[in-house]
């Protein structure tokens, strides 16, 4: 039951996203006069609409995305020279440059979207993605705050018995040919808690872990603290391939979007976590940050959808950074909610910055310049705007509306391109899934 009400909450929580979003494209074009037609969250069939003034809001069938219907996307052909119509891709553009012209009611051309000023263009077109960032600083403000962060500690959660390769499933059992983990072979034991590592009083984690990886293959004294004593050992680390991680604890990753290794000392051991409640001030700085490690997933993201296709044509496990969909996101909270020996705080908690990780998702997404994407509309109003400043600074005539109807047919290709790659990632999702 946990599972289910789980993904019910992933799926309400989505389609609540794609309305604000789209409220925020519609909110600002009529303040600033342009007619909104159609205010729709989903695609496909519509289940459910009404007209309220002059714009009808609905339902329709997949909810997998939204819309709203700016009249006057496209300026007509007489303001943009008439352009020839003798090639397909050109009779595409002619099209959707005629559909936008005879949504224009007599005597409102004045209201249509393409007459908008360049920084007006810009606040209706970033309305959207900016409101699916509010949304994140929301809830990430609502889990710092209210619920707190995980925070690692230098007490020891798990000392494993033998060293796991580092492409293996970290949670298989040691076999006959693993190296035994020096950590265990030192006596450390879970629920020690370090207090000195090589003489030097050890603070946090990322220190610990640090002087673990530089310390190589030598003969090391630790110091303990176990049910209230101090406790010397010495410990021997393995030098081991391990994944590389940053100053902030983020993995590294190559131009192919898969995990760096490095050859580095290696205990065996693993940190308790503990819920630590953040300032309100700290939130900026989580999204900031939540934001940047998106952005460099989304950097990759032609790479991660060619291991995509790889894995699922030649039948092989999909690797814990591989990019995932909706249905993936939803068996994710599932097995949140579903997890055993753990408190409903920190699931909730999880739930809540897998939310907000899919909001910020869709914020850089949505960003990337390529049409339909909101990103798309922002770089044709830029080079329109960019155009007329041109202009002005050399002393010549105001230039008309920019033609952006010719990137309808990139628009296509890009729509096909993005439905394709979701129908892979509802497979892969279904039948190759990533357990966490």
């Amino acid at each position: 039951m946990a599972y289910l009400v789980a993904v019910l909450i992933v799926v309400v929580v989505l389609l609540f996203s794609i309305g604000l979003h789209e409220i925020g494209h519609m909110v600002p074009a009529k303040r600033f006069g342009v007619r909104v037609s159609q205010y729709m969250v989903g695609f496909g069939p519509t289940l459910w609409s009404k007209t309220k003034g002059e714009t009808e809001y609905g339902l329709k069938a997949i909810p997998l995305g939204g819309y709203v219907r700016l009249v006057g996307m496209y300026a007509p052909a007489e303001a943009v020279g008439n352009p020839k119509s003798d090639t397909w891709f050109r009779r595409l553009s002619g099209d959707a440059r005629d559909a936008s012209a005879a949504e224009i009611h007599p005597g409102e051309d004045a209201r249509a979207f393409y007459h908008l000023s360049t920084p007006k263009k810009l606040v209706v077109m970033l309305g959207g993605p900016v409101m699916n960032l509010v949304i994140a600083f929301v809830l990430l403000g609502v889990v710092a705050v209210g619920f707190g962060t995980p925070t690692t500690t230098t007490t020891l959660e798990t000392v494993s018995a033998c060293v796991i390769p580092a492409d293996a499933d970290a949670t298989r059992e040691c076999e006959a040919t693993d190296a035994a983990a020096p950590g265990a072979a030192a006596g450390l034991e879970p629920g020690d808690t370090v207090v000195s590592y090589d003489g030097v009083p050890v603070t946090s984690w990322a220190q610990l872990t640090k002087a673990i990886r530089a310390s190589g293959d030598v003969a090391t004294p630790i110091v303990v603290e176990r049910d209230g004593q101090q406790v010397d050992l010495t410990v021997t680390p393995v030098v081991a391939e391990r994944p590389v991680f940053d100053d902030d604890g983020q993995a590294v990753l190559d131009s192919s979007g898969r995990q760096k290794t490095a050859q580095v000392g290696f205990l065996g051991v693993s940190p308790a976590e503990q819920m630590e409640r953040q300032s309100p001030l700290a939130v900026p700085g989580i999204v900031a940050d939540t934001t940047w490690q998106t952005m460099r997933v989304v950097g990759t993201l032609p790479a991660r959808v060619v291991d995509l296709v790889q894995t699922t044509v030649g039948h092989e496990e999909r690797d814990t950074n591989s990019i995932v969909g909706v249905v993936g996101i939803g068996r994710f909270a599932g097995e949140i909610a579903s997890a055993h020996d753990v408190s409903e705080g920190i699931k909730v908690s999880a739930i809540l910055q897998l939310l907000a990780a899919l909001n910020i998702a869709l914020f850089v997404f949505n960003l990337i310049p390529l049409p339909p994407l909101d990103g798309g509309h922002v770089a044709a109003a830029l080079w329109e705007g960019g155009r007329r400043q041109v202009a002005r600074l050399r002393g010549l005539p105001r230039p008309g509306p920019s033609d952006s109807a010719r990137l309808v047919p990139l628009a296509y290709g890009v729509f096909v391109l993005l439905g394709a790659v979701g129908l892979l990632l509802v497979y892969a999702d279904v039948f190759n899934p990533i357990a966490i």
